[in-house]
């Protein structure tokens, strides 16, 4: 008897492989087999909207051979993944596969391994209808908002231009963000601290209260107000008022979530939340493991729920108790409670497949980002089982003649317990040992001068956290809003890897509050996250919540189409009269910037940049390079673009021919010899640094080269983004994990 498997990721079909025997086979869908088309919108909107779905043409060929096998097959079982996505997949295969005339089975597991595949096997289901109509109503839900509102942003702003149910939310959390950060006033505040002894003790404490009156933060404005107290503390003698010691406890923090491992990820390691996600995507679906094969490290890792499986706790406590000793360990299991209201609680957290599999054991087959992420969860995991961290904090107060309060706070670990595997920010400040009414003296009033600043721009960590405290989207949806609201160029990264808005974010946004008020309010895409979770509990039908989005939506574009002049939107009128013709000139946003441009456009065609500073940037004379036009033989003049100088033909626009001007880095190319090491851009305007030979050497590389070679592997040595010099190789030794 023959069973055919299908998973969605070759690499998965890999892993699972070792499990099955010979009357297994394993095939891969390579993602879904068939999708709404990208030409057209493809929602039947008189019937209940229902999608028109197609197999694309890259997916032709997959399709066809899975056919082939499950005509061979006695039975068919698919295993994609076990949420919306996955169940929808499977779904879509048990369609084109023409499966319901035979015995179909669905099994989920939530780890790669045998023991979750053997007991999926023994409890088989039928397809879950009511996720895969949750997954339905996300996609229809987000083709109509951008197949509609995408156009309308075309017509009436710029071309190219996107909108998405999620993305224009969380562009508008950004955009926010930075006019609070414009809008910020800096407020000058100053603080005391009083350096004092007793015999050979020395500590330090705060200014906290004046004549029994706290102080708060703002309260000393200036240094005047700083140098009178200093003036009314000379000559002081001081005691030790009140003395305050207590033991506390401490837990660890539960283990992760796709939220929560995003944000620790982009903390800790510098990963974006694209880059966590595809790291943990390999992790999941397996890594060659020497002579065990393909081994599936962690469990899924989209999920939003802190559970953790009877058999890793068990295999928890034998690793902390073989690790680090009995002392360490639980005599019973923890568990955790999660905060957020729409977890799905029967799945799992994030964890090592095996507690067993240390990272030290698994490092030598890993790559370095490989291993610092597995190192990560398998840490976060099995420090949820260790003991609690016990501290002792010390709180001191030291009060003057004249009543100025100074307060010391000190704290010490008494017992590491799970800071022992999992450190957090514990700093320790030992006090002295004193008693209520010691005399101590001052040897020092030390005062600071601060200023307020203002909130910082959203990392991928803080996006995430924001957006999950809103509702908006769902464990899946977080790493791609990211990577989709940046390629379509409405946040740049700023030189924290912070997400900072481009000026056409502020437009599209600002038309978008204006006038889609519903597409971009923070509480209604909560709600209708809300209702696409209701679906995928069989609440909700799912055609009823499209209808009562799609109903007023539809009637205001219509609305606003016919109302709304793009000149009124893009337009901004300036001072500025046109050197050229004398007409006046006005500010125009376009998907790369602002720019000043003549209203005697399309007879005056003369425009200038506007810097990020908003300051007009005068244009420097064109330069004939001397270089001759390769597609009509015309002068090759020197111009300055937004990334930067080029070339472009004299003989524009009947000949548009451009070509990057590309600085040199003082480096021969050490894979031709013959060629320079050149600095380059991408079309997406990213920097980086390859050989002039192109396209005879393909040499390139990311980071920038010093121009000296790695004495261990002879690879180029590099200047990463941290200003750290290494080598390019990864794979050398001298690039230690």
């Amino acid at each position: 008897m023959k069973t055919l498997v299908i998973v969605e990721s070759p690499t998965k079909a890999k892993t699972i492989s070792r499990f099955l025997g010979s009357n297994y086979i394993i095939k891969s869908s390579f993602g879904h087999v068939r999708d709404l088309p990208k030409s057209k919108l493809s929602i039947d909107i008189e019937h209940d909207f229902a999608p028109k779905y197609i197999v694309s043409k890259d997916k032709t060929k997959v399709v066809k051979e899975l056919k082939e096998a499950a005509k061979k097959a006695d039975e068919v079982i698919l295993a994609s993944d076990e949420d919306r996505e996955g169940e929808a997949i499977a779904w879509h295969l048990s369609e084109i596969l023409d499966l319901k005339k035979k015995e179909l089975k669905r099994i989920t597991f939530h780890e790669i391994t045998k023991y979750a595949l053997e007991e999926a096997m023994k409890h088989p289901r039928e397809l879950d209808m009511n996720l895969v109509d949750a997954q339905q109503a996300r996609r229809v839900l987000d083709r109509l908002v951008g197949y509609e509102l995408s156009p309308f942003l075309w017509r009436k702003v710029a071309k190219g231009l996107s909108a998405g149910r999620v993305q224009s939310v969380a562009v508008r959390l950004i955009v926010e963000r930075e006019r609070e950060i414009k809008a910020f006033n800096t407020e000058e505040y100053w603080s005391l601290e009083g350096v004092f002894s007793k015999e050979k003790n020395i500590f330090n404490a705060k200014l906290h209260s004046v004549a029994n009156k706290k102080l708060d933060k703002m309260d000393l404005k200036n240094a005047e107000q700083v140098n009178k107290i200093i003036a009314d503390l000379e000559k002081q003698k001081y005691t030790i008022k009140d003395l305050e010691k207590k033991q506390t406890k401490r837990n660890p923090l539960p283990p992760f979530t796709t939220s929560t491992l995003q944000q620790e990820a982009n903390n800790a390691l510098g990963f974006s939340a694209k880059q966590t996600m595809m790291l943990a995507q390999k992790l999941y679906e397996g890594i060659e493991i020497g002579t065990e094969g393909h081994v599936g490290l962690i469990t899924y890792m989209r999920t939003d729920a802190v559970n953790l499986s009877e058999k890793f706790l068990n295999e928890s406590r034998e690793v902390i108790e073989k690790e680090f000793g009995k002392k360490y360990s639980l005599s019973a299991p923890r568990f955790y409670k999660n905060k957020n209201k729409n977890a799905q609680e029967a799945h799992e957290a994030i964890r090592p497949t095996d507690a067993f599999r240390t990272p030290k054991s698994v490092e030598p087959y890993l790559d370095r980002n490989q291993y610092r992420l597995y190192d990560l969860i398998w840490r976060r995991a099995v420090a949820t089982q260790m003991a609690e961290a016990e501290l002792n904090s010390v709180s001191m107060d030291v009060v003057s003649e004249n009543d100025y309060l100074f307060r010391a706070t000190g704290q010490t670990i008494i017992f590491e317990g799970f800071l022992k595997l999992f450190p957090e920010k514990t700093k320790e400040n030992t006090l002295p040992e004193l008693v209520i009414g010691d005399k101590v003296n001052c040897e020092e009033l030390k005062p600071e001068q601060h200023f307020t600043e203002p909130p910082a721009r959203y990392s991928d960590a803080t996006l995430v956290k924001a957006m999950e405290e809103y509702g908006i989207g769902r464990p899946s949806t977080y790493a791609p809003t990211i990577a989709t609201i940046e390629s379509r160029g409405y946040v740049e990264r700023d030189e924290k890897k912070r997400l900072a808005p481009t000026d056409i974010a502020f437009l599209v946004n600002d038309v978008l509050v204006e006038h889609f008020a519903q597409i971009v309010d923070y509480k209604f895409t909560a709600e209708m996250e809300e209702s696409l979770d209701e679906i995928a509990e069989g609440k909700k039908q799912w055609p009823p919540v499209i209808r009562d989005f799609y109903t007023p939506f539809k009637k205001n574009l219509e609305t606003k189409d016919k109302e709304l002049v793009k000149k009124d939107i893009v337009e901004e009128q300036t001072e500025e009269i046109c050197d050229k013709c004398g007409k006046p000139m006005v500010i125009k946003t376009s998907r790369y910037g602002k720019f000043l441009a003549c209203t005697g456009y399309p007879e005056c065609k003369n425009t200038k940049n506007i810097g990020r500073d908003g300051k007009v940037e005068e244009k420097t004379p064109e330069e004939i390079t001397g270089e001759k036009c390769e597609k009509c033989g015309g002068d090759m003049i020197k111009k300055v673009g937004r990334f930067g100088p080029f070339m472009a033909c004299a003989n524009y626009p009947k000949c548009k021919n451009i070509k990057n001007i590309d600085q040199k880095i003082d480096m021969k190319c050490p894979k031709c010899g013959t060629g320079d090491i050149v600095q380059k851009r991408s079309k997406r305007g990213k920097i980086f640094f390859g050989c002039s030979k192109y396209p005879d050497c393909d040499f390139a590389l990311w980071d920038k080269p010093t121009g000296k070679f790695c004495e261990k592997c002879k690879a180029p040595m590099i200047t990463d983004r941290k200003g750290i010099e290494k080598c390019s190789n990864k794979e050398c030794p001298t690039n230690a994990k």
